[in-house]
């Protein structure tokens, strides 16, 4: 069924919201959090048991013909055999909204009926039930029947697994559920308040919504809380009127401690990169179609493209955008150069409690400056790290690199940040040449320059920074914040300055360690450069190569600092933004950056 739009006010009255679809309620009775998130947010992510389910549904989700004998069947009852697909009922008296898979007459009179994909649960004795969320959405089914005057005598789901039906019984304790949990889904919803997770639950192991809603990385951001109070009095600077919001205060639950180490959410979906000049992307069927001159160099299944990066004179047919749109497929557009130029992608998540959050503490001095002490407190750390691993670097440099580091939890205010970090940059980049080892060809490397990048080890890492800006300005509009405002970096016309500063902590690990890399393993020669009055590029040969390092980067799997499991660079990214999606929202009181051994 095609939803309607979700709550635009949290704290909305319950008769401002639109009516609610019937699987949202069935998502509330299975999960309050998965209810708020795709209800309330209107985040939703595909799985394989999502798209298995859809798959499903195509065979009974061809309405039928609604003729004035039929409608007139509907309210006086089927005759046993008839049926009416894909029958859509509105009620403002019940709230509710549904599109029912199949109303069919029965021996005993009207008769409703869904499709699942899983199976029925199994009682002891052998026989099946239907599951309680499930059970709850027929009787809503059933209720807008019988308020547009169709009487149903009988409820059934079909369970793909086991392959039968199960009869649900429509009992007035059943009717009582079903009203009794729309009227908590609305009143969570009208709170603008994220429920808590589950912990230690299997529903989460079946769950689409994982990789957003992390509910052990969740619980162990909720305990974090006391740390945050070790310092109460500049924690409720953060707040208007000092007072501390009531999540804040108090003992970290008991469900919380200890918590099992979380497992890494998916990371799927490939990047299409298309730089040749004259090249086209164009969409035939389920397949992106990559040409130059007409013939056909490339295809990739719609379902298996996350991105698209197009560089230069490459064109985007209208088609091919519209999927791009519908499907979630990001497309970035870089110039020639590489530099980022912006980002095509369909509507956010609706995000409107993330970006009132953030609106409101970024304009509080001191949760701005906490912030950015992590993240730059991060990026000195990482930095050293790269230093230790692969350069021959004084023990001064290394010492004076982690004083720069604990400096960061005294400055006062985000210029004296600035200077610590301009500092440690300076002192890293002074040491950058010692971490490029075997090249045939020797590099001039004599310090970071840009704007335009004067030599091939500037050139890359330019390419590498406007990448990963690219990524993370993606990645911060996917999960509902706004790229363009920032709590380090200043706001300005066309910058997206929190993917800048949320990026800051990746800067040595991946853009840095990528250049690194190119050059030590000889991937990269002087025939991969252009050097122009403008600046020196990467050509085309030269991006080729960038990209092939790029990809086995961020596919690198590396250690969760918190959390222990593995997952690669790409999906910490996204981790990173929701960990800060949390923190705007009241979820978590604290950022922890990234930060490698």
């Amino acid at each position: 069924m095609s939803d309607t739009a979700p709550p635009t006010a949290p704290s909305g009255e319950l008769a401002a919201q639109p009516p609610m679809p019937v699987r949202r309620l069935h998502n509330y009775v299975y999960c309050p959090r998965l209810f708020y998130l795709q209800w309330v947010e209107n985040i939703f992510e595909e799985n394989a048991d999502t798209v298995v389910g859809s798959a499903l549904h195509r065979q009974a989700d061809q309405p039928s013909r609604l003729t004035d004998e039929r409608a007139a069947g509907l309210r006086e009852g089927l005759p046993e055999g008839a049926n009416v697909r894909s029958l859509r009922l509105e009620s403002e008296t019940l709230g509710l909204v549904g599109m029912m898979d199949i109303v069919e007459g029965g021996p005993d009179g009207t008769c409703v009926v869904d499709y699942k994909k899983g199976s029925a649960r199994r009682l002891d004795d052998g026989s099946r039930v239907a599951k309680q969320p499930d059970a709850v959405q027929m009787a809503a089914y059933a209720l807008l029947l019988r308020e547009h005057g169709t009487s149903v005598e009988s409820a059934a789901i079909y369970y793909a697994e086991d392959k039968r039906r199960v009869p649900v019984a429509l009992t007035e304790e059943l009717f009582a559920l079903a009203r009794t949990s729309l009227a908590e889904a609305r009143a969570v919803a009208a709170s603008g308040k994220l429920p808590p997770p589950l912990i230690n639950d299997r529903r989460c192991d079946f769950c689409s919504a994982y990789p957003v809603c992390l509910p052990r990385e969740s619980a162990w951001w909720a305990q974090a809380r006391e740390r945050a109070l070790n310092d109460d009095a500049q924690l409720r600077l953060s707040f208007p009127g000092g007072e501390l919001p009531a999540e804040f205060t108090g003992e970290p639950p008991s469900d919380y401690d200890p918590l099992p180490p979380p497992r890494p959410p998916r990371d799927d979906g490939e990047l299409l990169v298309v730089q040749k000049p004259g090249s086209q992307v164009g969409q035939r069927g389920g397949e992106f179609v990559v040409t130059v001159q007409g013939e056909v160099v490339r295809k990739l299944p719609l379902h298996q493209v996350r991105a698209i990066y197009l560089y230069g004179a490459v064109q985007l047919t209208a088609q091919a955008a519209q999927s791009c749109l519908e499907n979630g497929v990001d497309v970035g557009y870089f110039a020639a150069s590489g530099r980022f130029l912006g980002l095509l992608r369909g509507l956010p998540a609706s995000g409107v409690d993330a970006r009132l959050g953030q609106m409101k503490l970024f304009a509080e001095p001191f949760f701005r400056l906490k912030l950015a002490r992590e993240c730059i407190r991060a990026k000195i750390s990482n930095q050293r790290t790269m230093l230790m691993r692969n350069g021959d670097v004084p023990d001064r440099v290394l010492r004076q690199l982690a004083e720069a580091r604990d400096a960061t939890a005294d400055t006062r205010d985000l210029s004296e940040l600035l200077g610590v970090e301009g500092a440690a940059a300076r002192l890293y980049f002074e040491q950058f040449a010692s971490m490029l080892k075997g090249a045939e060809w020797k590099f001039d490397f004599a310090g970071r320059n840009r704007r335009p990048p004067r030599d091939p080890v500037n050139a890359m890492l330019s390419l590498g920074y406007s990448v990963l800006a690219k990524e993370l300005a993606g990645v911060c509009h996917a999960v509902g914040l706004d790229p363009f405002l920032g709590f380090f970096h200043q706001p300005r016309y066309g910058r997206p300055a929190l993917a800048l500063d949320l990026m800051e902590e990746f800067r040595p690990l991946l853009a840095d360690s990528v250049a690194i890399s190119l050059i030590n393993r000889g991937e990269v020669d002087p025939r991969d450069f252009i050097r122009a009055a403008s600046g020196t590029f990467l050509n085309e040969q030269g991006r080729r190569r960038f990209w092939e390092a790029w990809f086995r980067r961020m596919d690198t799997e590396v250690s969760h600092p918190e959390f222990g499991y593995k997952m690669s660079y790409r999906r910490m990214l996204e981790v990173q933004a929701r960990q800060l999606w949390r923190v705007v929202r009241g979820d978590a009181p604290v950022y922890h950056a990234f930060t490698t051994r």
